[in-house]
């Protein structure tokens, strides 16, 4: 019996020193470039949608802050966005604040997990016409050396999923005929016009119950209404171009301590799975030594007895360890939790320089654009009460009503 419970405490003494170790490997691929000059008419404009950071569906047990999260949602998505650009097979690449957009593609996406040992993405890809492009979970993982200084410059340790959904993007295109590429772009016009001008333009598109948008017919190219719709599209450019310099900014402003972030959060990834890892198997081994050492209490012998009072107060060591390991790890969680309020303070209200105007918006980025969008329709609406409908040509006029004699 005695020799049952010493061997049952030393084992789970030995179990406790046990060392894990965790090894990643990552490769970034080599960005794809467009194989031949596309023509301007069939280049595709790009929207990037601000990321969902992903809170509401992650668990209460994860470590998950909701405030760098929100901060990483604009982040990567402004990476994203240059990766695209860097690519050279796209036209203009935009971030956007949401999807009420009509670009000629949309991408949007969803942070599934983002620690700084490992990214993964939710990316969703769709056309003006409604045609998904993808709909895929891209995966990084990164190492402590990604943190290194002097390591990489400037560069994201999480490059490969940007590059993986680029590359993928474009061989999309690459297969893409080049009457569907014009026709994607004659689709975002057409939504864009309906949008601000549904009456004069509702016809022109046709809309199936899966959502697949199509042209039914085109207005005229010297049509007034369309040129004007065209004028109101290029000021939201011009809007859409400004908020470029915000974006930019903020992840030029957030990139050196984001950095740090993550260099802090994959060392703590890693340290509160070792810890958790270690603490339970201390709390088994420490909940394994009580029971050995009240069964040992109940033997007749006295030496077993002895052995018993033994292992019932390492036991109670082991499982205090294991408790103090679990609050060394929330001390950690809430000092990360500090740095992301931090972070998300860096976004502010701006003032938005337009060609003949300037424009004073408050709240957020996302106020900000749903002002503006009213603000376009009212642009739209004076206009248009402007322009003075077209006369019709001279044979299409009606013929006078013949006189009757009485």
């Amino acid at each position: 019996m005695m020799r049952t419970l010493l061997s049952l405490f030393f084992g789970m003494t030995l179990l406790t020193g046990c060392v894990s170790e965790t090894v990643k490997s990552t490769s970034v691929p080599v960005l794809d470039a467009p194989a031949t000059l596309t023509p301007e008419a069939e280049l595709l404009d790009v929207g990037v949608v601000i990321l969902d950071p992903g809170i509401s569906s992650v668990e209460d047990e994860e470590q998950v802050y909701p405030e760098v999260r929100k901060a990483e949602a604009t982040f990567m998505a402004t990476e994203l966005a240059e990766v695209l650009t860097e690519q050279g097979g796209w036209g203009a690449v935009r971030v956007v604040p949401d999807d009420r957009q009509f670009s000629d593609l949309l991408v949007r996406g969803t942070i599934l997990r983002s620690d700084g040992e490992a990214l993964e993405l939710k990316i969703l890809v769709s056309d003006a016409r409604g045609t998904l492009w993808l709909d895929k979970r891209y995966q990084g993982i990164t190492s402590r050396y990604a943190y290194e200084q002097g390591t990489r410059v400037k560069q994201d340790p999480f490059l490969a999923v940007y590059r993986m959904i680029a590359n993928d993007m474009l061989a999309i295109f690459n297969r893409l005929p080049s009457e569907d590429r014009v026709t994607i772009r004659q689709v975002a016009e057409m939504r864009f016009a309906r949008d601000f001008a549904n009456g004069a333009f509702a016809d022109y598109l046709e809309e199936d119950d899966k959502g697949q948008i199509s042209l039914r017919r085109l207005p005229a190219e010297d049509d007034p209404m369309l040129n004007r719709v065209r004028g109101l599209r290029q000021r939201h450019y011009v809007f859409v171009d400004t908020l470029q310099g915000h974006y930019s900014g903020f992840a030029e402003d957030m990139y050196s301590p984001y950095q740090e972030w993550r260099k802090a959060s994959y060392e703590e990834t890693v340290a509160l799975r070792e810890l958790e890892s270690e603490a339970q198997r201390e709390m088994i081994a420490g909940g394994a030594a009580i029971l050995a050492g009240v069964l040992a209490q109940t033997s007749g012998s006295r030496t077993t007895r002895s052995a018993g009072a033994v292992g019932v107060l390492g036991g109670g060591a082991l499982l205090k360890r294991g408790l103090e390991k679990r609050a060394e790890s929330n001390i950690h969680s809430l000092a990360l939790e500090e740095l992301g309020q931090s972070l998300d303070a860096e976004i502010t209200p701006r003032v938005i320089e337009l060609e003949d105007r300037t424009v004073r918006l408050t709240g957020n980025v996302e106020d900000q654009y749903g002002q503006w969008r009213e603000l376009l329709a009212d642009i739209y609406a004076a206009e248009l009460a402007a322009l003075e409908p077209p006369a019709p040509p001279a044979d299409s006029l009606p013929a006078a009503p013949e006189s009757r004699d009485s």
